[in-house]
């Protein structure tokens, strides 16, 4: 009973955070110039490094030939740097620039921006609380990831 209650919460908050997802989106464009994809692989190489093309295709849900032409502009904009793997020469690296880096803290800056604006009517009490829940869902998830759990 307890893990069918679980599948359906965890269900119906994936659910709610995609609406409060699709809020944020509505927010004024991120960065003029780049589309919220383009803008939201940036961020990615941002935070997690270098990563390979076939792997943020499938973080992203994108297909490799439209995330090729996400590539092309944000390599045309100096944003990002191409390498190809010497090692496994099928394989190309993509990594932020110095101005990558830059856009994307930006992005990341409005990104915050727009998500207290989001929760500015929540009260203290269930700031509170749903600060406790995130960290505790985000300790657990950790652990998933490390294979821990």
């Amino acid at each position: 009973m307890a893990r069918k209650e679980f599948i359906k919460l965890f269900e119906s908050n994936l659910l709610i955070l995609d609406k409060l997802s699709d809020k944020l989106k509505k927010e004024p464009a991120l960065i003029c110039g780049y589309s919220i994809q383009q803008i939201s692989v940036l961020v990615r190489l941002h935070v997690g490094g270098p990563a390979k093309l076939k792997d943020i295709a499938r973080r992203e849900f994108i297909t490799t030939p439209n995330l090729c032409a996400a590539f092309r502009k944000l390599e045309h904009e100096g944003l990002v740097l191409r390498t190809v793997d010497e090692e496994d020469r099928r394989n190309t690296w993509y990594s932020c620039t110095e101005k990558g880096n830059e856009v994307a803290e930006n992005a990341l800056n409005i990104f915050r921006s727009a998500t207290e604006k989001l929760f500015e009517n929540l009260s203290r009490e269930d700031e509170v609380r749903l600060t406790e829940s995130l960290r505790n869902i985000n300790d657990i998830l950790t652990k998933m990831e490390l294979g821990n759990a």
